[in-house]
């Protein structure tokens, strides 16, 4: 298969810079995979397509502030860092901007008050650098007070306040993502409860979003492409909860891509969920068979990307092209502040 096979034509302005003013108030792309029939609805009415048995996994890690500004110690320059993942202690990989003036032994003031420098350690894979932080107090409590929040390069403006609360999900709680898991971003507190009235069982997993979220694809053969490696975090309670819904006869419905990926990285292949904690480089495209999830949650995603080759592989690589094309033309906001769809 070719990275063209996964383009489709988007115009910018359907790019959302902002979210939705109410969560639940974005647009629902319903795809009915078994009769191909699509719907177009809010996503306050996900609930006509979760029944009482069913299982919602959702990924509840927490996005960090990751993005840092600073200057060069002796030369003044300004310095933009982006935490990637945590190494041990206070050493991080981070992405550097610009890259050739940061060498190992530098230096960077990122604060005074509260203090927090940064010195480069050495060069990591694919341009990053390894870089031990420095700081008076906490220094998660430092992040959230001077950090800001990542938003992906597609957003063109700065973070603002609201970032911080509207680039969460309303249940994260483990900090170490430099994403957000997007397709939880439409779920509100009192919709996640009427779904437990409903009956629906509600799974928690662990997947901390690294740097792959910003690479592009970039070989023309896509079975060339290798995944970065990502974090995760199955419970024992969740493969329980799993487990057992699938053996009742109820559905698994992965809330994003990184619930799906955390999912299938973690199962045996007879779809019985493993509790555990490891890593994960899985890439799915078409021709993957699925083992645990039966219905998919999700936002519209970047034209040749891997996540748009996830989809293709959960459901039929040119129906999803159909969809999207025509989602474009229907004016469907995409991207991590955009709507929503659900394959069910």
């Amino acid at each position: 298969m070719r990275i063209d096979d996964f383009d489709y034509n988007l115009p910018p302005e359907l790019i959302a810079q902002y979210p939705a003013e109410q969560r639940d108030h974005s647009r629902l792309l319903v795809v009915h995979r078994d009769t191909g029939e699509v719907e177009h609805r809010h996503f306050y009415d996900i609930l006509d397509y979760l029944n009482p048995g069913d299982c919602l996994v959702m990924n509840n890690s927490k996005v960090l502030p990751a993005r840092l500004y600073g200057v060069k110690q002796g030369t003044g320059a300004k310095v933009e860092f982006l935490l990637t993942k945590r190494i041990e202690g206070d050493v991080w990989e981070s992405m550097v901007r610009p890259g050739k003036r940061l060498k190992p032994g530098d230096r960077v003031t990122l604060c005074e008050s509260p203090r927090l420098e940064a010195e480069i350690l050495d060069f990591s894979e694919g341009g990053t650098r390894t870089v031990r932080f420095e700081y008076d107090g906490i220094f998660l409590e430092v992040l959230d007070q001077i950090g800001r929040m990542p938003l992906p390069p597609y957003i063109e403006r700065e973070s603002e306040e609201a970032d911080k609360d509207r680039y969460q999900t309303v249940y994260c709680k483990e900090e170490g993502s430099v994403a957000a898991p997007t397709a939880g971003l439409h779920f509100t507190k009192e919709l996640l409860e009427a779904a437990k009235a409903k009956g629906v069982n509600i799974a928690e997993v662990t997947l901390h979003v690294g740097i792959g979220t910003f690479r592009p694809v970039k070989c023309e053969n896509i079975e060339d492409h290798h995944m970065h490696f990502e974090e995760y975090t199955v419970s024992q309670e969740t493969a329980d909860l799993v487990n057992a819904t699938k053996k009742a006869g109820g559905r698994i419905i992965a809330v994003g891509t990184t619930s799906t990926r955390t999912l299938e990285s973690a199962s045996d292949p007879d779809g019985t969920l493993r509790a555990e904690t490891s890593g994960t480089d899985i890439f799915i495209y078409p021709g993957y068979k699925f083992k645990v999830v039966d219905s998919l949650i999700t936002n519209f995603h970047l034209p040749k990307s891997t996540l748009m080759m996830l989809i293709s592989a959960f459901y039929d690589r040119e129906e999803v092209l159909k969809i999207y094309n025509d989602a474009v033309a229907r004016k469907y906001r995409f991207f991590s502040y955009g709507d929503a769809s659900i394959f069910v």
